[in-house]
């Protein structure tokens, strides 16, 4: 009998451990978090990591994302994430690595990041498995070639080898099957970063580059003899990323981000790195 209650307690102790210790993303489902001030939602959230706000990002990708000469990150979404975390009371942590591991590391049960701002388009099947807070920019698709090519508009990319950063929307809309719009899976070379599917088209390993519009002017401008197609291939939606158990940490970013709108920081960030012509 005594064996039998220890085993029963040892249970009881581990159970309690888990509810303890499990994703501390969890929440009361039955509260309006959308409808709570900032202040009211910053006394319930909760981080990955206590006192910080977790950023994962891949920056390659500016002007959103990149280092600074020296090795410091920078760009519109450090800043923008920055002014986010000292609205909500906490110091931003900023974990670089791959695109699909920055989006992979704010899903699951245990997200190893908060956010992700990787210059993220919002997308059906990414919906799934993440949060979006509201949109904060527009990403348009354009075609990076070398000046000369023969291809001269998105209806030329039909049998030309493309180079895509890997996990992007790019990649996606490039490696579908010509039924749904894309040129073939066998037609793509995904790289691990944007900078290296340009160097591949320097080295004339690929034909062209599907990426955005924004890091595409910084590749052409560091890389002569490149050029930009007129016509964009698409235009999408950017947002940051969360973990879908965590519903107070989305109402407390889009009410941060809303007044960082309302008071102009956000656009001062926006026009510190994309001047306006």
């Amino acid at each position: 009998m005594k064996k039998m209650i220890a085993l029963i307690l040892a249970l009881v102790m581990a159970l309690s451990l888990v509810a303890c210790g499990g994703n501390n993303n969890t929440e009361d489902d039955t509260k309006d978090y959308a409808s709570m001030s900032l202040e009211e939602l910053k006394a319930e959230l909760t981080t990955v990591t206590e006192g910080k706000l977790t950023m994962s990002t891949n920056a390659t990708f500016p002007p959103y994302e990149m280092l600074a000469d020296d090795g410091s990150f920078e760009g519109i979404d450090v800043e923008v994430a920055g002014a986010i975390a000292e609205k909500l009371g906490l110091e931003l942590q900023i974990d670089d690595m791959s695109f699909d591991a920055a989006l992979l590391a704010v899903q699951g049960d245990s997200p190893k990041a908060d956010i992700v701002m990787a210059g993220v388009t919002v997308t059906e099947d990414r919906q799934l498995v993440m949060n979006f807070s509201d949109s904060y920019a527009t990403g348009i698709q354009v075609v990076i070639v070398k000046e000369g090519s023969d291809i001269k508009s998105i209806d030329d990319l039909e049998g030309k080898k493309i180079g895509t950063q890997m996990g992007t929307t790019g990649y996606i809309y490039c490696s579908d099957t010509p039924e749904n719009g894309g040129y073939g899976e066998e037609n793509v070379i995904a790289y691990d970063s944007g900078i290296t599917a340009v160097q591949a088209l320097v080295n004339g390993q690929v034909d062209c580059v599907v990426i955005d519009n924004e890091p595409a002017q910084a590749y052409v401008k560091a890389n002569a003899g490149l050029s930009i197609l007129d016509t964009e291939f698409t235009n999408e939606d950017y947002a940051i990323g969360m973990n879908k158990g965590n519903a107070c940490l989305l109402a407390a970013v889009n009410a941060a981000m809303a007044e960082l709108k309302a008071d102009g920081t956000f656009q001062k960030i926006v026009d510190k790195y994309i001047p306006a012509e």
